[in-house]
């Protein structure tokens, strides 16, 4: 479907990559990878006809579409939800505009006999015909379905997009690229905004309806659940793994290990002719066997080995003070601005435990944990217990960095003892290798300073951490790095993280966010991920300049605070009533189930009619027309029949 030949780009005369060559097929589900500055969101803004390479081209088959997603983008704000979302369309309301116009200019001639009325005429069937093909303007069932899929209500449809967070309106971005079904899809990072039910539909969305897929992502889990083949930039050129990323990092290993090997090798080759060459240099005898030499040593080709990352570096926090054995007790908490956002909070977490906030966004993680740090106000009871030390991690932290310092001077400020003669291994570790910890806070990217703070933290003797979304702008190693050093910390933390790879094997406690409740579960992520029902579509977070309704007092250490004691919130169905709500909905997600079948069935059939449309004997054949509009009004009826079950089961 894409060819990459021979492409070379070079910035300020240093080599990107050179001379690479790669084939992307249809239906290819392509993982690419590499260390931060390969080049990765380079070769996707090529492959995109974004940006010009130094050499080489990208050749695609004509009308073949291509849509690219790119972790920052410029975005609109003058339309609603749907308005947005409905661009994805806009060809076909163009093509019914001509349509239209072509219907008028009709009606006004009566030259019916001219070969330019003929021409018109057959101009105007082709059009009629391929607009009914691409589904004329029945669009607006997907157009919600994915909409709900990537987190929205229906009643945010009619919301303006500049009410909403940056992160929320790069979903209508991706869902407009959804919408187009375009042949090849190029996502860098799609999966930042994302909580975990949005990403996993997603990995559904591209394992059984896009084209042919490249993706960066840090998301480990995500990657090995979408991707069957692995394309790494590894010393300015690609590497081609068929497999998925899991497989990949071992075969890699191997790799790296052959061309130790080889190098080593070559080395003691190269050594044996220097010390032939200088030892025998000035012996007429020998000049035969010399030059020889030096020939031989001229044609060898240094062999590359894969740089060597600090992955492998070990992080521990410093030793901090023993705290109480109850680090968090909250009873009864509850949060409203103009409306609910918690109520009914009853947890309690013990000193050593690692939990994780897990849910859609807007659903009052965030919320809580600013309960817990004394931010916000609120109804109920909370305490924190006896000689806690909180150290919290949010992305509002970075702003609190001193601008005039320098990345090595922030983190030389906080270490203490040994971990100060590997200040330059940690920095490399979380991407400030080289001259980058030599730049001032002040010319860091967001994402920059983002993980100066989250280095900086790992440095400070505490006893309670607090992680809002810690890995957001982290590669793969340095979640690695962050992961190991949680695990062997031995004070209590809380994680709010929508990252499964990082989350399994950390936390042995899960609390889920869903419809203002917090509900306790024992086990890891993936325990909680087989046990949870199918949720409500989650709502928007609250538009801005919501007046704050509680009535609360700040946290202090030790203390209970707003004590209004209600005890624990009661009045659940019996057991009875819980197995017929179970049987209920059993039922409703098969038929869920059968209606998604029926549409993948019918789509599948579509596509081999359209396909058959596109070659000039299906173009004439009067019988695929009748076939595609059955179908097509077959695939109508099976969306609405899924709609209709989707509604009822979140209802």
């Amino acid at each position: 479907m894409i060819s990459v030949e021979h492409l070379s780009v070079e910035f300020s005369a240093r080599p990107l990559f050179t001379d690479v060559s790669f084939v992307v097929n249809d239906r290819d589900r392509i993982a690419l990878t590499g260390k931060n500055g390969a080049g990765k969101s380079t070769l996707l803004k090529i492959i995109a006809s974004q940006q010009m390479p130094t050499e080489g081209h990208v050749a695609a088959p004509r009308g073949t579409t291509i849509a690219y997603l790119p972790q920052v983008m410029e975005l609109a704000d003058e339309r609603t939800v749907m308005d947005e979302a409905l661009l994805a369309f806009d060809h076909i309301r163009d093509l019914q505009a001509d349509i239209d116009r072509m219907g008028a200019e009709m009606a006004e001639r009566t030259d019916y006999e001219s070969d330019d009325y003929m021409a018109l005429v057959e101009r105007y069937t082709h059009a009629e015909e391929h607009f009914q093909m691409m589904g004329g303007l029945n669009f607006h069932a997907e157009v919600e379905r994915t909409l709900i899929g990537l987190g929205f209500e229906r009643t945010d449809f009619d919301r303006p997009t500049r009410e909403l967070s940056g992160g929320w309106r790069m979903r209508i971005e991706l869902a407009k690229l959804l919408l187009r079904q375009p042949d090849v899809l190029l996502l860098d990072e799609p999966t930042n905004h994302l909580d975990i039910e949005s990403i996993q539909w997603l990995e559904q969305y591209l394992q059984q309806r896009a084209g042919a897929v490249i993706l960066v992502s840090h998301d480990r889990a995500f990657i090995n659940n979408v991707t069957t083949r692995t394309l790494e930039i590894s010393c300015g050129r690609i590497w081609d793994y068929k497999v998925k990323y899991d497989e990949y990092v071992r075969l890699r290993a191997e790799r790296r290990e052959q061309q130790l090997r080889a190098y080593e090798n070559q080395q003691k080759e190269i050594a044996d002719l220097k010390e032939f060459i200088e030892r025998f240099r000035y012996k007429p005898t020998k000049a035969v066997q010399v030059q020889e030499r030096i020939k031989q040593l001229n044609r060898i080709i240094p062999i590359e080995v894969d740089d060597v990352d600090n992955s492998a570096l070990h992080l521990k926090f410093p030793p901090c003070q023993r705290s109480g054995d109850f680090p968090l007790i909250v009873e009864d908490l509850r949060k409203a601005y103009d409306h609910e956002v918690i109520a009914h909070v009853n947890l309690t977490i013990r000193r050593g435990e690692k939990v994780a906030f897990v849910g859609r966004n807007g659903e009052g993680k965030s919320t809580l944990v600013k309960c817990i740090l004394g931010e916000i106000p609120f109804e109920g009871s909370l305490k924190i217990g006896h000689n806690i030390q909180i150290g919290y991690f949010a992305q509002n932290q970075a702003q609190l960095l001193d601008p005039e310092l320098t990345v090595f001077d922030t983190i030389d400020r906080v270490a203490r003892g040994d971990i100060r003669t590997r200040i330059r291994d940690i920095l490399g570790a979380f991407m400030f290798g080289g001259e980058a910890s030599d730049k001032k806070v002040k010319v860091l990217s967001g994402g920059e300073r983002s993980r100066l703070a989250m280095i900086k933290l790992l440095l400070e003797p505490v006893n309670f951490l607090i992680l809002d979304e810690p890995t957001n702008h982290l590669d793969m190693k340095s979640k690695d790095v962050l992961k190991e050093a949680i695990a062997a910390f031995d004070g209590t933390v809380i994680v709010v993280s929508h990252d499964r790879q990082f989350l399994d094997g950390l936390v042995e406690k899960v609390y889920s966010f869903a419809g203002g409740r917090v509900r306790e579960h024992l086990g890891g992520i993936y325990d909680w991920l087989m046990k949870k029902p199918a949720d409500p579509p989650p709502a928007l977070p609250a538009r801005e300049g919501a007046n704050t309704s509680a009535n609360g007092q700040r946290i202090q250490s030790g203390e209970v605070i707003a004590s209004s004691l209600t005890g624990k919130a009661g009045g659940g169905p019996s057991y009875a009533e819980q197995k017929a709500q179970a049987r209920q909905r059993r039922k409703l997600e098969k038929a869920v189930a059968e209606a998604e079948a029926e549409v993948a069935q019918l789509e599948a059939a579509l596509h081999l009619v359209e396909d058959k449309l596109a070659t000039p004997e299906g173009a004439a054949d009067l019988s695929l027309y009748e076939r595609h509009s059955r179908l097509k009004a077959q695939l109508e009826e099976a969306e609405a029949r899924w709609l209709e079950a989707s509604e009822e089961l979140n209802n």
